[in-house]
């Protein structure tokens, strides 16, 4: 197809088609920039798009000052908007929607709001709502999360930290270097073992928290919410396990003595027991 790559049409069609265009709409406006200018009849041949669909098509996208049409009727080709000149465009319009949504939609919210947890199952949105906690954050932050995330999240915590925002964190592996007070975890392998994936615990002043395990694959058994009840769990989940850091960096070996490696009877919630 336009000698474009099914790949790379698909991949650049979805995010065409996220802008409000339709996947036949999506594929002639690629199409014509690649043989430009070109006939109907040359668009759908090249897009794979029905010929009984293709001048409705061209039309709607003349009407949306896409397509401009060039020469006499019978005679008439095409030519496509340049890409930086689209991009700018949707970019602005999107730009002035999204400003008069945020002025005015929060007028519609209930008093008071109703407490939802909202399942998360894919990974970008997962971090995308991780980020914009961080950059909201005003007053303190709770996080427990692993190297990948951390790494993702860092520079936003180092920003936080400098308007003034406490941050209080749990972190997995060797790296224990970043912003807010870090307390690394002993026994992450076992961890992971267990969860069958890595963890992310995140606590945005009290107000909201994101909890989920990230797998390996990019899944995500996720959640996110404002409700009091999950936002006090997932604050005790951090603060206890804080708790545990650092009496594990004053009686580690106490500990090892009294429970075993990686604290197995610590751990062992159904037992009140020690090492033999």
């Amino acid at each position: 197809m336009c000698k474009l790559t099914t790949m790379v049409v698909n991949e650049l069609t979805d995010h065409i088609k996220t802008l409000g265009f339709s996947e036949y709409e999506a594929r002639a406006y690629l199409c014509l920039l690649k043989i430009q200018p070109a006939t109907a009849y040359e668009i759908a041949q090249g897009s794979g798009i029905p010929s009984s669909k293709i001048y409705e098509i061209i039309a709607r996208l003349v009407e949306k000052q896409v397509f401009m049409a060039d020469g006499d009727e019978g005679k008439k080709r095409f030519l496509a908007l340049p890409p930086e000149e689209f991009v700018e465009r949707q970019r602005s319009g999107f730009g002035k929607t999204l400003d008069f949504l945020a002025a005015e939609l929060p007028a519609l919210k209930t008093d008071p709001p109703v407490s939802v947890i909202w399942n998360v199952s894919e990974y970008g949105l997962f971090m995308d709502k991780a980020e914009r906690m961080v950059k909201e954050s005003e007053k303190t932050l709770l996080l427990s999360a692993w190297p990948d995330e951390r790494k993702t999240l860092e520079p936003l915590l180092g920003e936080a930290e400098g308007r003034g925002v406490k941050i209080a964190a749990i972190h997995y592996g060797e790296d224990g270097e970043g912003a807010g007070a870090l307390f690394a975890h002993p026994i992450a392998d076992t961890l992971y073992q267990e969860k069958g994936g890595r963890g992310l615990v995140l606590v945005r002043d009290s107000a909201d928290a994101l909890v989920g395990t990230l797998e390996d694959g990019g899944r995500v058994h996720g959640a996110f919410s404002s409700n009091p009840g999950f936002i006090t769990l997932a604050e005790d989940y951090i603060k206890h396990d804080i708790y545990i850091m650092k009496i594990v960096r004053r009686f580690d070996e106490t500990l090892l003595e009294k429970f075993g490696d990686n604290y197995k009877h610590l751990r062992n919630i159904f037992e009140d027991r020690e090492m033999p």
